[in-house]
């Protein structure tokens, strides 16, 4: 205990500087506590084990009998063991687990087929020139057309943005301008969660249909108005309903959706996606950009490729942190090892003189090692998946969509590998002579 006391005492000047030196301190705090309490549950489990080990009947077969004894002798490690075998076992369940999450992530966000092209400020009086112009490069291309225009939201309800001394959380579309459109019809992508949309007579009104999360953020509710400005001049919609956006379709998918008698007589140009195979891209482009020198392509395949690098580098960080991590049980565990050489080598001395061999000595603490793997393998797997629940759910925000073929795979691949550790940690003890050891008693 005193030195588990000495160890507290060095480790809380480190736990100080690392909360006061980071950007964000409640979260650093967080990720200590679940450690800290990873590490006392592990503890406890150790302790269990010792306690329940006891109260086993024992094997007939010596070197499973042996074994069990060994987890609960005067002197035994199983505490340290159980600690530092479930901490490597843990994160290699929690990296599994968020890594298969993020891939699934990212085969599920990107869609089967997304479009080729984006192409943004088309003029209106020039959209048949536009689709000719694409039609005699890409016979068979897809050209979907919508409204765009560009537009800040200065009031909401009985809210002035200017007023506001900060922007609500969630509200992040309250920031700078953004893209607005109008439509007669539900855009494809958008599902209604309250209110409705607007029929034929209702669309010569001035009503607009926001996403659920702005509205939640805001305190919106079905009727109330909202304001935007649109090159300077102000126009009030009644909010008619809220959408549900699928974001991840790589269409076009506006936070705010009016009806045409809300802005269609206001100065505006369209945006186009082109759908078609995506080797005709770069001839597209080229036969788009002389005649249309103001309008903007954007090749869908470079973005994708952007998502997926960030992605694939934030799985990438925390591959290393966790390997880090991994590598620091493995030096707990040979620290458990080493701490216990004294006893073991005891222990292997005194099988030796009764006749055991090499092999079952080494034997029996392959069964001690591959009893506590199972024991902890059980804790080890809640713990991680549990934590890489909370880190892609509610820190990366993703879907939570594990490989559990990848994550028991991983489990009993760091099982073996751990449990290989620990034998192999305890060659040495083999090698002692019994009259050496016994003369050192």
């Amino acid at each position: 205990w005193r030195g588990s006391l000495w160890g507290v005492a060095a480790g809380l000047p480190i736990l100080m500087l690392a909360l006061s030196t980071t950007e964000r301190p409640a979260f650093a705090a967080g990720f200590l506590g679940a450690t800290a309490g990873t590490l006392g549950i592990l503890v406890a489990i150790g302790v269990a084990v010792r306690a329940i080990a006891r109260q086993l009947p024992r094997p007939r077969r010596p070197l499973p009998r042996l074994a069990l004894t060994a987890l609960y002798r005067p002197g035994s490690r199983t505490v340290s063991l159980v600690v530092a075998l479930g901490l490597g076992l843990t994160l290699f369940v929690l990296l599994a687990s968020i890594r298969t999450s993020i891939d699934g992530n990212i085969r599920r966000s990107v869609p089967a087929r997304a479009p080729a092209l984006f192409a943004l400020d088309v003029p209106p009086e020039r959209e048949a020139e536009f689709r000719n112009t694409v039609k005699a490069v890409a016979p068979t291309a897809r050209i979907a057309t919508v409204p765009l225009m560009r537009g800040t939201i200065t009031a909401y309800g009985t809210t002035r943005v200017a007023d506001l001394q900060a922007i609500p959380d969630g509200a992040w579309a309250l920031r700078g301008e953004r893209g607005l459109t109008f439509a007669s019809t539900l855009p494809p992508g958008s599902t209604l969660t309250a209110g409705r949309w607007w029929n034929g007579a209702e669309q010569r009104q001035s009503l607009v249909s926001i996403d659920e999360r702005l509205a939640k953020a805001l305190n919106l509710r079905i009727g109330d108005p909202l304001t935007v400005s649109v090159l300077g001049l102000e126009r009030t919609a009644r909010i008619a309903s809220f959408r549900r956006i699928a974001w991840d379709t790589l269409g076009f998918n506006f936070v705010m959706v009016f009806s045409p008698g809300a802005l269609q007589d206001v100065p505006h140009n369209l945006a186009a996606t082109i759908d078609m195979p995506a080797v005709q891209g770069s001839a597209v482009t080229g036969a788009l950009l002389p005649r249309f020198p103001s309008t903007s392509i954007v090749e869908v395949g470079g973005v994708l490729k952007q998502i997926q690098d960030v992605v694939g580098q934030m799985a990438t960080a925390i591959t290393v942190a966790a390997g880090i991590a991994v590598l620091a049980g493995i030096a707990v565990l040979l620290g458990a090892i080493a701490a216990a050489r004294a006893a073991r080598t005891y222990d292997a001395v005194m099988l030796k003189v009764l006749g055991a061999t090499r092999a079952q000595v080494l034997a029996m603490q392959a069964i001690e090692y591959a009893l506590l793997a199972a024991i902890v393998g059980m804790v080890a797997l809640a713990l991680g998946v549990g934590g890489g629940w909370f880190v892609v759910t509610r820190i990366f925000e993703f879907e939570w969509l594990p490989d559990w073929s990848v994550i028991l795979a991983t489990l009993t691949t760091g099982a073996v590998v751990t449990v290989g550790i620990g034998v192999a940690g305890t060659l040495p003890v083999l090698r002692a002579r019994p009259s050496a050891a016994l003369r050192a008693l």
